[in-house]
């Protein structure tokens, strides 16, 4: 019988690790502008098939930061439709203290999303609209629901992507703990190279085009 898996793209963490990863390796700076459900579809085996990837995000508060992600999220709904679900948290300011001249200042930090994500992941479980977990993130907050799942749902499977860049012992030591092992996308840079989109994408009278600051990257 065939086997549904569902993603669970933590965004943040996706994108910055992408990010951080072009600072190693300047062809990662291609990959911003990613069909991401043409990526999760290279990672099924044999038996297996794409139920949906859910991809949970905030709006930058940032215009110009906030209208790429806008083109990017876009752009993957105009191509895969409902396999492509988008959860939105949200940015609010933080003051911190700076560590240079201990003036408070105001930084924008993501809520909701890990929140959001156990929600799902959970919810998923208990309608049984799943059969596997795989979570993309490497974000330690995640383990409690990893372990709800495990403990009353051992018949599920969860498989577990760090983003490049990006990596949590805890989690590796969880899974290690039940025989599975993350997957490190760092080392599937191929995967995300025959991933990319056109640099316009386009169906009937929509269209949405890469970002002028991405499209430099990729040059």
């Amino acid at each position: 019988m065939t086997k549904r898996v569902t993603f669970y793209i933590d965004g943040f963490n996706f994108y910055f690790g992408i990010k951080r990863a072009r600072n190693i390796d300047k062809n990662w700076g291609k990959c911003y502008w990613i069909d991401v459900v043409k990526l999760c579809e290279s990672f099924l085996g044999d038996g297996q098939t794409l139920e949906k990837v859910v991809y949970f995000t905030a709006s930058p508060m940032n215009p110009s930061k906030n209208s790429r992600q806008g083109s990017f999220l876009n752009a993957n709904k105009l191509i895969n439709g409902d396999k492509f679900e988008i959860v939105r948290g949200k940015y609010m300011d933080k003051s911190i203290i700076c560590p240079y001249c201990n003036a408070s200042i105001s930084k924008p930090e993501e809520k909701k999303t890990d929140v959001n994500i156990s929600v799902r992941m959970l919810a998923d479980c208990m309608e049984d609209k799943t059969d596997t977990v795989a979570l993309v993130s490497a974000d330690s907050d995640l383990i409690p629901p990893l372990e709800y799942i495990q403990r009353l749902f051992p018949q599920k499977n969860i498989k577990v992507y760090f983003p490049p860049t990006n990596y949590s012992n805890d989690i590796k030591d969880n899974l290690l703990h039940h025989r599975s092992k993350p997957v490190l996308m760092k080392n599937n840079l191929p995967r995300f190279m025959r991933s990319i989109m056109e640099d316009v994408v386009a169906n009937g009278d929509k269209s949405f085009v890469i970002p002028e600051k991405w499209k430099k990257m990729s040059e």
